[in-house]
């Protein structure tokens, strides 16, 4: 080495705060621990057996995602003890949809400047998110990378992996008169995020100025947690009776519902069967959006759709009422294509 040799620190990448980074969350990690886990955090690669987890006979089901733009109210705000729960949400609530018990999350976590403190509060939101859904959160990366990178920003991604015993998979057996099943929002959730933070800014609107709908600040408001479904999904799949899942997302009811219906079935929404959050109200007017946009764009107040068979539903409906969900009868399968609306948001 000269006496003008250059480090990987002096590069702006620091191998002791990644390593400090991991030591902090191996507490959060394994306290997602769970059957069929087979190493601890850390290795080059993550082991989980399927058979240990109860499955003979396992078809495994993958999810990625990440949480949009979302992520810059986070950012801007310091507020980042939700955003990994919007993470892992935003996986499982896709995997429960298939039938798929979620079984393991890796995390991918990439910044400019690792800052350990920042670094830690997301990865412990992330490992909430995951004992929530009944998942281990088993392995991920930390990626420092200089240049990529404005300062203070960072990039998360997830992946999640979950089982079905072979033949279980959903959608399966959706019929004509089907009822539809539709579980309150915790809000916005993580879809939309570019429009909501356009309708902010057209509303003169900063992060810490008090929500016009909610007693907090609008960054707070907007960044409440999406709602995990996980649990009061499989306990409903696993009593009978679930034909479909849909999970309400990017797109909203309008192209994600579809989605899980057989080619001729399309789905029949009253729009009077559930209130309207206030935040989308809030939106609706800020912004001048009208009700085809607000459902083509965000979940609207209901966050998962199940169709179900309707000599079930009442007692599905139960089933997840005393699981805590807030549960609506939103309409019924029909013939045709799409999505048909009858009354108005409100």
């Amino acid at each position: 080495m000269t006496k003008n040799g250059i480090s990987y620190r002096d590069a702006g990448v620091d191998i002791d705060a990644g390593n400090a980074l991991v030591e902090r969350i191996k507490p959060a990690a394994a306290s997602t621990s769970r059957s069929g886990v087979m190493d601890a955090l850390g290795g080059f690669g993550a082991l989980f057996d399927p058979k240990a987890a109860g499955y003979d006979d396992p078809v495994l089901v993958a999810a990625t995602d990440g949480v949009g733009t979302k992520l810059r109210i986070a950012i801007d705000t310091g507020h980042l003890d939700g955003i990994g729960q919007d993470l892992v949400a935003m996986c499982v609530n896709d995997l429960v949809c298939q039938g798929a018990e979620p079984l393991f999350f890796l995390d991918y976590f990439a910044t400019g400047k690792l800052s350990v403190d920042e670094g830690a509060r997301v990865v412990e939101s992330i490992a909430r998110g995951c004992k929530e859904a009944g998942c281990a959160l088993i392995g991920g990366e930390t990626a420092e990378m200089p240049g990529m990178y404005h300062d203070g920003d960072f990039d998360l991604a997830g992946f999640a992996v979950g089982a079905m015993q072979r033949g279980t998979a959903l959608p399966a057996n959706v019929a004509e008169g089907d009822v539809l099943l539709g579980l309150g929002s915790d809000g916005v959730h993580s879809n939309g995020y570019s429009l909501v933070r356009k309708v902010a800014e057209r509303a003169g609107l900063g992060w810490n100025d008090a929500a016009p709908f909610a007693d907090m600040s609008l960054g707070e408001a907007l960044l409440t947690p999406t709602r995990v479904y996980v649990r009061p999904a499989l306990a409903a799949i696993r009593a009978g009776g679930v034909h479909a899942l849909a999970h309400i997302t990017g797109g909203g009811i309008t192209e994600n519902l579809p989605r899980v219906l057989p080619k001729g079935m399309a789905a029949e929404i009253d729009l009077t069967a559930w209130n309207l959050p206030p935040v989308f109200n809030w939106l609706a007017e800020a912004g001048g959006i009208d009700q085809a946009e607000m459902l083509k764009t965000f979940n609207s107040g209901i966050g998962m759709i199940l169709a179900v068979a309707e000599d079930r539903a009442d007692a599905l409906s139960e089933l997840l009422d005393n699981a805590g969900e807030r549960v609506f009868r939103i309409g019924k399968t029909i013939s045709g294509e799409g999505v048909a609306y009858s009354g108005a948001l409100a």
